[in-house]
């Protein structure tokens, strides 16, 4: 039988790759063989995180190897597909990733303790002069419109709808295949039937199904 093609999940800020697993069996029952990969979000840099993905993905045998990161995990796969060649061919899909800045994110940084809280990549992220690099892979994104989160505490005025930490707006990406909005929080998105069943539908036809929960 031939190799599944492979899913590998990346994780978001302050969790473990353990944090994916509900949605990394559901992608599996969905007909990919799905890998939860971990990081340390707070100790290493954007570019030293995405240095190690791309290192892993070198190292897995698959026919196509597509990707799903969640919040901060989204743009380190992102910065890892503007530096690195030679991966295989396949899909990403965003869930709740800041591509287009964070206003909780900012706000937390200016708070006592606030950047420290927020670790070395997304600190560095912050920073950056953000830009989105065309590898000819279709992404897919996912947005949350649920507001509950920390983000609602760090920054009231977050625009809606968010996720309770990320805002629709926030969530868009020039050049994506396609974007959905679903009413799921920034931490729901894991564990939700609805965010992971849109997954494998954008892995499998390079689009969402629109109208569907």
């Amino acid at each position: 039988m031939p190799m599944p093609e492979t899913v590998v999940l990346v994780h978001g800020l302050w969790v473990h790759g353990i944090a994916m697993g509900l949605m990394r069996r559901r992608i599996e029952y969905g007909g990919y063989c799905a890998l939860a990969y971990s990081y340390p979000s707070m100790r290493l840099t954007l570019a030293e995180n995405a240095e190690r993905l791309a290192r892993y993905c070198r190292s897995l045998a698959a026919p196509r190897l597509h990707f799903v990161g969640h919040s901060l995990g989204g743009l380190i796969v992102l910065r890892m597909l503007e530096r690195a060649a030679g991966l295989k061919p396949g899909r990403i899909v965003l869930i709740g990733t800041p591509v287009a800045g964070s206003l909780a994110a900012h706000r937390l940084a200016h708070l006592p303790g606030g950047r420290a809280a927020l670790g070395r990549s997304m600190a560095e992220w912050l920073d950056s002069t953000r830009q989105f690099i065309d590898g000819g892979r279709d992404i897919g994104v996912i947005a949350g419109k649920l507001p509950l989160g920390i983000g609602r505490i760090v920054a009231p005025d977050l625009p809606e709808p968010s996720d309770g930490a990320v805002s629709v707006a926030e969530t868009q990406l020039p050049g994506t295949r396609d974007h959905i909005v679903l009413n799921v929080s920034h931490s729901g998105m894991l564990i939700s039937r609805a965010v992971a069943r849109q997954i494998c539908v954008f892995l499998r036809d390079g689009a969402f199904e629109h109208g569907k929960s």
